[in-house]
């Protein structure tokens, strides 16, 4: 027998909020919205960092490494949540929703591993601004992007194999409008123990390993920043830190929410499990290009600059 011999579905089936069934057509406005504000917002900050030579810095092409990965995140959704939620259509091929939740988990991971190449760009520019540029040079950022898009599928790849040979015989029908590994893990009439172990395994040695190495980097620079005599000088420092921290929060807030709702409250209503998990992977590609546009002054200017060139 071959190791993908069991018995998979055609296709899952889909589901959009519980409850809310009749209201979905409603819905789908705010959803439109919400991705034309991530789809636009992140391309926007693309387009200012490419043209803009004032943004041709490492800290702002890590920031349009984050915005490549939030308008990827986006579409990896987009396709399935509008066609559920405007056109009540549900089924997803059983291949293409593999596809979808390999890209969804890879791509999440890509924007932690930005994120932690992000603390580290401040951490040098804060703790030792004198070899900057020659520690942040074009060739070690591009070989930051490379690794942290490398570890993602590499990753992630397994998971493909691990689930395609679980027998899917209890129901074909998905909590939510898209693909997520623990959700189709749940479809399983197998042992999932090895599913469950790497999945925490991975969920550990990324995620967990790039929160902490955020945090250490956060406990430097302050450490940094305390030494600083004038007052004023300590709250520009930091103030070149805020972006950061805020996206740092919008990402790892709603992911440990989700990875704690779907390992622990199994008996939590079905709501909060889609509440969840719609807040994870859809505000923070919302949010991000906000937070920045808002709160970094370089970022404002060059998008003005490039609009006023494109009237002219």
């Amino acid at each position: 027998m071959g190791l993908f011999n069991v018995t998979h579905p055609a296709s899952f089936l889909l589901t959009g909020i519980p409850g809310l069934e009749s209201s979905h057509a409603w819905l789908a406005g705010p959803l439109c919205v919400m991705y034309a504000v991530a789809l636009g917002g992140n391309t926007v900050i693309l387009q200012a960092v490419r043209v803009e030579p004032s943004l041709h810095e490492p800290m702002y092409y890590f920031l349009s490494m984050l915005s490549f990965s939030d308008v990827a995140m986006s579409m990896a959704t987009l396709p399935t949540v509008l066609r559920t939620f405007c056109l009540n259509a549900r089924n997803i091929a059983f291949d293409a929703c593999l596809i979808q939740m390999f890209l969804i988990h890879s791509f999440s991971m890509m924007e932690s591993g930005i994120l932690l190449a992000m603390s580290f760009d401040r951490y040098v520019a804060i703790c030792d601004p004198l070899h900057y540029a020659a520690v942040l040079t074009n060739e070690v950022i591009a070989g930051i992007g490379i690794a942290v898009a490398a570890r993602s599928f590499i990753t992630l790849f397994p998971l493909l194999f691990l689930f395609k040979r679980l027998p899917i015989c209890r129901s074909n029908v998905l909590s939510h409008s898209y693909c997520l590994h623990p959700d189709m893990m749940k479809l399983a009439c197998a042992d999932i123990t090895i599913n469950s172990i790497y999945g925490f395994f991975v969920l550990v040695s990324t995620f967990g390993m790039d929160m902490f190495l955020i945090f250490l980097s956060y406990v430097l620079i302050l450490h940094s920043v305390m030494a600083i005599a004038s007052r004023e000088e300590r709250l520009k420092v930091l103030n070149t830190c805020v972006s950061h921290i805020l996206a740092v929060l919008v990402f790892y807030v709603p992911m440990i929410g989700v990875s704690t709702v779907h390992r622990f409250g199994k008996h939590a209503p079905r709501y909060v499990h889609v509440l969840m998990s719609n807040v994870y992977l859809f505000v923070p590609p919302v949010l991000n290009p906000l937070i920045y546009s808002a709160k970094t002054k370089e970022i404002r200017r060059a998008i003005v600059h490039m609009f006023r060139r494109m009237k002219t």
